[in-house]
């Protein structure tokens, strides 16, 4: 069972978790405005470096939950659940921030419908998982325990959905695009922003488990 009550003062890893997921859709949101104004040089950089802001401030946290970790006797969940948790949550940050780089860095000439759609499945999928993280310390109670899993279950939806988007993405790619280094920009784009939501369902994983086993 989860009694948070007795960890130290600075043991608060619930409300750390939500801090990283705050940080990983502020991170979503920028790469999705980043891929909105794409056309704009001084918009997209603005957000390339919100996206790193948020990407950074994650990496704070997840140091954070790893020392505090390290120095607390009773933890409110499973000790190796905590660690995979933040861990994994912070693989969601890194994709996020690796996505806008290779964006920049490709000097596209334009954003794909592909892209767009990919960026916003990924968006929704991050604010997913930080309504999944803002039930974990609570799932002793059974309506939240079963919030908790219909949510991890529409995270693992959002994620489906993006592999049926990468599938057609990749096959219009290599049918229709003439140019080889667009094919090959493109591709790793592509790949990138679907990846951002498999991370999102092993954290949704690592939930479900949490709930099952303290609910």
């Amino acid at each position: 069972m989860i009694f948070a009550k007795l960890l130290p003062q600075d043991g608060n890893f619930f409300q750390m978790f939500n801090q990283h997921a705050d940080c990983i859709v502020k991170s979503a949101v920028a790469l999705s405005q980043l891929v909105d104004n794409y056309g704009t040089p001084h918009l997209r950089e603005q957000h390339a470096r919100a996206v790193d802001d948020a990407e950074h401030a994650a990496d704070r946290i997840t140091h954070e939950v790893n020392r505090t970790l390290h120095k607390t006797f009773i933890t409110p969940i499973d000790r190796e659940q905590i660690h995979s948790l933040i861990n994994t949550m912070d693989d969601v940050a890194d994709l996020i921030q690796d996505s806008a780089e290779t964006i920049i860095l490709y000097d596209m000439r334009s954003m794909t419908n592909e892209i767009v759609r990919l960026t916003e499945l990924s968006l929704k999928c991050c604010q997913r998982l930080r309504h999944a993280v803002s039930l974990i310390g609570d799932v002793a109670k059974p309506a939240t325990a079963e919030a908790a899993l219909k949510t991890c279950e529409e995270i693992d939806q959002l994620e489906s959905d993006a592999d049926r988007v990468l599938r057609s993405a990749m096959g219009k790619l290599f049918r229709e695009e003439p140019d080889v280094r667009e094919v090959i920009k493109l591709k790793a784009i592509y790949e990138l922003l679907e990846t951002i939501t498999d991370r999102c369902e092993d954290v949704a994983n690592l939930i479900e488990g949490i709930v099952l086993e303290n609910s």
